[in-house]
């Protein structure tokens, strides 16, 4: 499941990265569902950044694994 979950963010993460952001897989909780995340660079201290979280990378993971119940940052 972990390795599905970075596959995943292989493929958001060039949107990041051209606005000078990142995110780096931590965790998955398979119990809870919960996945964590790192945001770097710009996506670090960006105002925007839980909305890019919540729907952007949690939508999408959301949809392609349902097993996943949130995405939340660390």
């Amino acid at each position: 499941m972990e390795q599905k979950i970075v596959e995943l963010l292989q493929k958001v993460r060039p949107m990041l990265q051209a606005d000078g952001g990142d995110v780096e897989f931590i965790s998955f909780d398979e119990k809870t569902g919960v996945v964590k995340v790192r945001l770097q660079g710009a996506c670090g201290s960006c105002p925007m950044a839980t909305l890019t979280l919540k729907n952007g990378i949690e939508k999408y993971l959301k949809e392609a694994l349902p097993q996943i119940t949130a995405v939340e940052k660390i």
